[in-house]
């Protein structure tokens, strides 16, 4: 009998945003050979050049599918319109043409943590962190959902790229707390309101990013920048690549309650 990992995810259409670097670079990376010939595999960032980079390197893998095409989209998904043109790059590939859709919304951003809540005073530049974090997480799901609605034989999956953050407070990260758990919420609501769509708010873990290089060198806590150092120091972070692992076995398993919140740790 074939395992999950040998029957992978069938024909399918991937999104994943987030896609030039790090956890969504990664994800790329490992799952392209999990989609069969006919699959497309829609990648999404600010980075044209790490785009392009990411897609020679998929073409010239023995690992990816023969027929696998993957597509770049340069898009800033805190404006509108980098939204859409997500949307639109997906809408030309017909629902009718695959049977798992896969939409990963990875793209995030840190935020200011060299300060505590209190200096937040600037509404716009919540509004603006809001925007690419939270705002356009729910755009772009309710626009691919909408473009490639339920129908038999068609299996839909949203990921959350998630954080422990989205369920504990760390000093001096207001911000990045705040959009992990807005976004948390955000998906099991729509577990709840879609039950035959399956939703995963996924922790990856303290992973070795340049995010976690960021922690701990600019966190305004000293005992936040301490544990992160510890952590580097000692051997402690995760590769992207061991993450990414954990999480597609857990989506070919398809055995988690929807909407839910899973940590590497848990599994």
């Amino acid at each position: 009998m074939a395992s999950s990992q040998e029957k992978g995810f069938g024909r399918a259409l991937c999104i994943i945003t987030g896609a030039s670097k790090g956890f969504g670079w990664s994800l790329a990376r490992e799952i392209a050979p999990l989609l069969k010939p006919g699959s497309v595999l829609l990648l999404a960032a600010r980075s044209g050049d790490k785009l392009q980079t990411l897609q020679a390197d998929l073409a010239a893998s023995e690992a990816s599918s023969a027929g696998l095409q993957v597509r770049c989209v340069v898009a800033d998904l805190g404006q509108k319109e980098g939204v859409e043109s997500v949307i639109a790059e997906a809408k030309e590939t017909r629902c009718e043409d695959i049977d798992h859709l896969l939409l990963f919304n990875n793209a995030a951003s840190l935020g200011d943590i060299s300060r505590y809540a209190q200096s937040f005073t600037d509404m716009s530049e919540m509004d603006s962190y809001l925007s690419f974090n939270v705002s356009s997480a729910l755009s772009l799901t309710s626009g691919i959902l909408t473009a490639f609605p339920q129908r038999s034989g068609l299996q839909r999956c949203v990921v959350n790229v998630s954080s422990l953050c989205a369920v504990k407070p760390f000093r001096s990260w207001v911000m990045y707390c705040t959009g992990k758990a807005a976004r948390d919420m955000m998906f099991r609501v729509l577990a709840e309101e879609e039950p035959e769509l399956r939703v995963l708010n996924y922790a990856p873990g303290p992973l070795d990013t340049d995010m976690q290089l960021q922690a701990r060198s600019t966190s305004a806590d000293e005992n936040m920048r301490k544990s992160f150092a510890d952590m580097h120091e000692e051997g402690r972070l995760l590769t992207c690549e061991e993450s990414v692992a954990k999480l597609l076995k857990v989506l070919l398993e398809d055995d988690y309650p929807s909407g839910t919140h899973l940590d590497f740790y848990d599994l």
